[in-house]
């Protein structure tokens, strides 16, 4: 993102410690080694990688580092991205259906769609949202060419009239998350990154994961309970943790979220 974590943590690490950032987002990630920069955060204490979350083991080996003590994971879009028309990650804009966090690599949103078979979007809408209506919506959607956002959310709507306005929204809105996850591929990525975590972390060091949807929560919750029952977890979260009323109010984007932490046996 934009570094919002990193400028929290990074105080806290001084003297003497060190944050590596990683995002895959080309487009974004120099903005925010310039925001760190001017915050007076120079290389020796804050590094910049591009890389997905998949990609932590390869980043570590690359700074000669064999663990670390502490691991937070963001697995939320960024305001930057969703604000951004030219991305199309939001319903609330009219851009390109693309929601590629790398813009250079893969299919955007609009190919992705128009090669999907209706039965193969119906699982992923159920699999990545949850969304009821799916095998409504599938045939609907499916194998079509849908240029924008807009035309995208149109279509939703008008193949669900029957839904109130509000109902409608959050259908539009899972319809998007469902698609960027696909576009994005980023539940294997979470996968692969909760299997590298125990190895990633010295011992005694902990993980806090921040998730946004369903389908990444019951990842987390599952691998950090596998974990502790293999002995490479001391202790996990008993209980989700969410924000408080006051931070929901400040950040309405916060009110999915759902963290969970665990500890690295020592």
């Amino acid at each position: 993102g934009y570094g919002g974590h990193a400028r929290e943590i990074l105080p806290r690490l001084q003297p003497g410690g060190r944050l590596l950032g990683l995002d895959a987002d080309p487009i974004e990630l120099p903005k925010t080694e310039a925001r760190m920069r001017a915050l007076g955060f120079g290389p020796e204490v804050f590094e910049a990688h591009r890389s997905n979350f998949a990609g932590l083991p390869q980043v570590l080996a690359s700074v000669g580092m064999s663990g670390v003590d502490l691991i937070l994971a963001d697995l939320g879009v960024s305001s930057m991205q969703l604000d951004d028309p030219a991305r199309g990650f939001s319903v609330k804009h009219t851009g390109p259906l693309d929601m590629r966090m790398n813009p250079r690599r893969g299919l955007p949103a609009s190919a992705v769609l128009e090669r999907t078979s209706v039965d193969d979007l119906a699982r992923l809408l159920v699999d990545h949202a949850d969304e009821p209506h799916a095998v409504s919506l599938a045939p609907l959607l499916a194998g079509r060419s849908f240029r924008t956002t807009t035309e995208l959310a149109q279509a939703v709507r008008a193949g669900l009239p029957r839904l109130a306005e509000d109902v409608a929204d959050l259908t539009v809105r899972r319809v998007f998350q469902a698609l960027r996850i696909a576009v994005n591929d980023e539940l294997s990525a979470l996968d692969r990154f909760l299997c590298a975590l125990p190895v990633c972390l010295k011992p005694g060091g902990r993980v806090a994961v921040l998730t946004f949807h369903s389908g990444e929560d019951r990842r987390v919750k599952k691998a950090f309970a596998a974990g502790r029952l293999d002995g490479l977890y001391a202790a996990i979260s008993d209980e989700v943790i969410r924000p408080t009323p006051g931070e929901q109010s400040a950040n309405p984007r916060s009110a999915p979220a759902k963290l969970r932490w665990a500890r690295r046996a020592g």
